[in-house]
C-alpha cells in the first residue's frame, strides 16, 4: 500500500466501502460524481478505492487499498483497528465519504453524503442489527460531519428533523443524468413495463405484482421486466427477472420499454425515473418521499399502496404516452452530473475553511 505524500491542496474522496452491484443507486452516484469532478473540478483530488472497484475513478489520481470490499461491517472494524489506512488521507484538507460510512476515520474536515434516513422513517423494514449498524455508520457520522450533502430537499428536511442536524451544515446537491448513455433510441417501443430495482422491501414488488395481474386482464400481451439482481420467491405470469445487468443494458431497456413503473415506498431521490425520461420513456411512479420533488409534473403519480391506483396511472401513460414523453425529456434536461460535481466541489471548498 502506497502512502500518499503531503499536499494541503488535495481533497480526498474515500470509497473503500464500494461493493460493485450491491449498493444500488449510491454506486451510480459515486461513479458519476468522480467522472464529473474529473471533467469540471478546479482543485486536486485523491480517490481511495477497493480492488473490486478500481475502475471507478478513471481520470483522477487513485489509491487502491487491498483487502477492502465485500462486507462493509468488516471494513469498518478493520479500519478502526489498523492506523495505516489513516495515513492515506493525512495532509489533505477535506475528506469526502460519498457512501456515508467514514472509512478511514479522520480528524480533518469531513464531508459525508447522506442518501436517506429510511431506517428512521420506516424502521419496520430493517432488522435490529441493520438499525444498530446505521445508528453508528449513518446517524453518528452525519452528526459529526462538517458538511452533510443530501440529494434532495426531502432528505434535507427529514435529516434535520430526525437527526437534529444544524441546517447550516446540510446542503442539497441533486443527482444528475448521464445524457450520453440515456437518450431516446431508434427502436420501436415494445409492450413491456420496466422496473429497475432490487427486491428490497421498500421497492414494493408485491403490490406491483398485484397491479400487474390486473393490467394483464386489460392488456394480455403486456410484460414486466425487472432488473437489479436479487432473488424472488415467485414471479407471476408475464414477469421476467433479468438479474443484475450493466448500465448500458438498462439504458437499452429504457429505450425500448413502453413505460417505466416505479412503485417504491421510499426514495431519497429516485434516479431511474429521470434516466427513463431522458430516454424518452414515459414514467408512472409513486407519490411518496422525494419522487414528486424529482419528477415534477413530468410523471404520472400514483399511491404505491393501492394496486388500483397503479393500474390507473399505467393505463393513462400507455394510453397517451406522447405528452408524458415530451414533459419527461424537458424535465431530464435540468439534471446533469457536471452540475452535481460543481455543487459538490463548492461544498468541499466551504468545508476546507476548517482544515
Amino acid at each position: 500500500m502506497r502512502v500518499a505524500h503531503y499536499d494541503p491542496k488535495v481533497i480526498t474522496i474515500s470509497l473503500l466501502t464500494l461493493v460493485p452491484g450491491v449498493v444500488g443507486g449510491s454506486e451510480t452516484y459515486a461513479r458519476e460524481l468522480l467522472q464529473g469532478l474529473a471533467r469540471v473540478g478546479t482543485t486536486a483530488y485523491r480517490v481511495l478505492l477497493p480492488p473490486a472497484a478500481r475502475d471507478a475513478a478513471v481520470d483522477l489520481p487513485t489509491y487502491v487499498v487491498e483487502g477492502y470490499g465485500g462486507n462493509r461491517v468488516l471494513a469498518m472494524a478493520r479500519a478502526a483497528a489498523d492506523p495505516r489506512y489513516t495515513r492515506l488521507i493525512q495532509g489533505t484538507r477535506v475528506v469526502h465519504y460519498p457512501l456515508t460510512v467514514p472509512i478511514p476515520r479522520t480528524r480533518l474536515a469531513k464531508v459525508v453524503t447522506l442518501h436517506d434516513v429510511q431506517h428512521l422513517d420506516l424502521p419496520e423494514l430493517f432488522s435490529r442489527t441493520e438499525r444498530a449498524y446505521r445508528a453508528v455508520a449513518y446517524n453518528r457520522t452525519a452528526k459529526t460531519a462538517d458538511r452533510v450533502i443530501v440529494v434532495s430537499e426531502f432528505v434535507r428536511e427529514r435529516a434535520i428533523e430526525r437527526l437534529r442536524l444544524d441546517e447550516r451544515r446540510v446542503v442539497v446537491t441533486p443527482l444528475g443524468v448521464n445524457h450520453e448513455r440515456f437518450h431516446p433510441g431508434r427502436a420501436h417501443r415494445e409492450p413491456f413495463l420496466l422496473y429497475p430495482a432490487k427486491p428490497w422491501p421498500h421497492k414494493n414488488h408485491v403490490t406491483l405484482f398485484d397491479a400487474f395481474g390486473a393490467l394483464r386482464r386489460w392488456r394480455p400481451n403486456l410484460r414486466l421486466v425487472l432488473t437489479g439482481g436479487g432473488t424472488y420467491t415467485h414471479l407471476p405470469p408475464g414477469v421476467e427477472a433479468r438479474g443484475h445487468v450493466s448500465r448500458d443494458e438498462v439504458a437499452q431497456l429504457m429505450q425500448r420499454a413502453a413505460a417505466l413503473v416505479f412503485p417504491s415506498l421510499y426514495e431519497g431521490f429516485g434516479l431511474p425515473t429521470l434516466e427513463a425520461m431522458a430516454s424518452g420513456c414515459p414514467v408512472a411512479c409513486s407519490n411518496t418521499a422525494a419522487l414528486p420533488e424529482v419528477v415534477g409534473e413530468a410523471a404520472r403519480l400514483f399511491d404505491p399502496g393501492d394496486p388500483e391506483s397503479i393500474v390507473e396511472a399505467v393505463q393513462d401513460v400507455l394510453g397517451d404516452p406522447g405528452p408524458w414523453v415530451q414533459r419527461g425529456l424537458t424535465r431530464a434536461r435540468h439534471f446533469d452530473w457536471d452540475e452535481t460535481a460543481r455543487r459538490t466541489e463548492a461544498v468541499y471548498l466551504d468545508a476546507s475553511s476548517r482544515s
